[in-house]
């Protein structure tokens, strides 16, 4: 017999529009599928069975995340099929900050009401987020809100786990005065701050099309685009140097990210003159008349990952990192000192 209940249904919830989405999202989840993969989407669970040869002491790494109030601005424009990069991003530009390697990907998505096509586009760009960190989607749950939420509203949240050999992880405490400080780019506001942005701009259906000189293309479109995954340069750095330290910039900008990778005693000097500002970080600062400290405690200004490498190491770095699609920066130097960050 077909699995159907007209009760729930008439309460709001279409068990049968669950299993369309599942149907239409197959396609994107395909995509994803690694070595490790023992089983399809639809069970209980999604089974991993991780290769740990050449390994002395693999550990697993978790992250987990959300894309927060961004996601008001997938609403407004319509634009459902990017929002999930970022879901997949804040979580695997987490883990690589440890020198994990991605393995696999959940997530979950709440939703007023279930309509397929549109829980569809929100795994294809999951899935694009997995793709490009080389990370499997296992599996997922997509369940329907009526009257917790609007009909037309969602939210996403992402769980992934990564593996690293203990002796080669990425902790800081090789850190040592003299370091340098590379910046890979930001593709633009990424995943936080987005509160203080609505703010800024008076984000809604009006606003969210209007156009700026410092912008090539309209506001929302802008803002909208997706977080940059930095999984694959810093796997390829990791290669070719000794990684010391790396630092995911995302909430709490330059002021609170940076120290997360320093070990006691030390301090981040960044040249400011250095860091790639981006035009929309420019505009968002006249606009709304913040200050030059708030804007580098709330968002990345133009550089999404911060890593650390020893003085001698500092040219190849940039090298590889070029060769692995990163436009990087020298930022500044770690130096003796308690203050955290410090601007020169």
């Amino acid at each position: 017999m077909e699995s159907f209940s007209e009760s729930y249904k008439a309460a709001g919830v279409d068990i049968t529009a669950g299993y369309k989405a599942v149907e239409l999202m197959k396609k994107h989840v395909a995509r994803t599928r690694t070595d490790g993969v023992i089983s399809g989407i639809g069970g209980f669970g999604g089974l991993f069975k991780p290769d740990f040869a050449g390994m002395e002491e693999p550990v697993l790494i978790s992250g987990t995340d959300g894309v927060g109030t961004k996601i008001k601005l997938a609403f407004l424009l319509d634009k459902h099929n990017t929002i999930g990069i970022d879901s997949v991003a804040m979580c695997v530009n987490d883990v690589i900050c440890c020198g994990a390697k991605p393995l696999f990907f959940l997530d979950y998505i709440a939703i007023g009401k279930n309509i397929p096509e549109k829980v569809a586009a929100i795994v294809e760009g999951i899935a694009e987020g997995c793709v490009q960190s080389e990370c499997a989607l296992v599996g997922g749950e997509t369940a329907e809100h009526p009257g917790l939420m609007p009909e037309d509203e969602y939210d996403v949240a992402g769980f992934c786990v990564g593996i690293a050999d203990k002796p080669k992880m990425i902790d800081g405490s090789g850190l040592q005065a003299g370091d340098v400080l590379i910046g890979l780019r930001s593709s633009g506001v990424h995943s936080n701050g987005f509160s203080l942005v609505r703010k800024i701009f008076d984000i809604n259906e009006q606003t969210i099309h209007n156009t700026y000189p410092e912008l090539d293309k309209p506001l929302g479109e802008a803002l909208l685009t997706p977080t940059k995954i930095y999984v694959k340069p810093i796997l390829a750095l990791m290669k070719e140097v000794e990684v010391k330290a790396v630092s995911h910039i995302t909430g709490g900008g330059f002021y609170e990210n940076i120290p997360r990778m320093l070990k006691e005693g030390m301090t981040a000097k960044i040249i400011k003159e250095n860091i790639p500002v981006l035009p929309i970080f420019t505009l968002m600062q006249r606009v709304g008349g913040i200050s030059e400290h708030d804007m580098f405690n709330t968002f990345n200004m133009g550089v999404g990952m911060v890593t650390a490498v020893a003085k001698e190491d500092a040219e190849k770095a940039l090298e590889v990192l070029k060769a692995n699609g990163e436009d990087a920066v020298v930022l500044g130097e770690v130096i003796e000192g308690s203050e955290g960050v410090v601007f020169a």
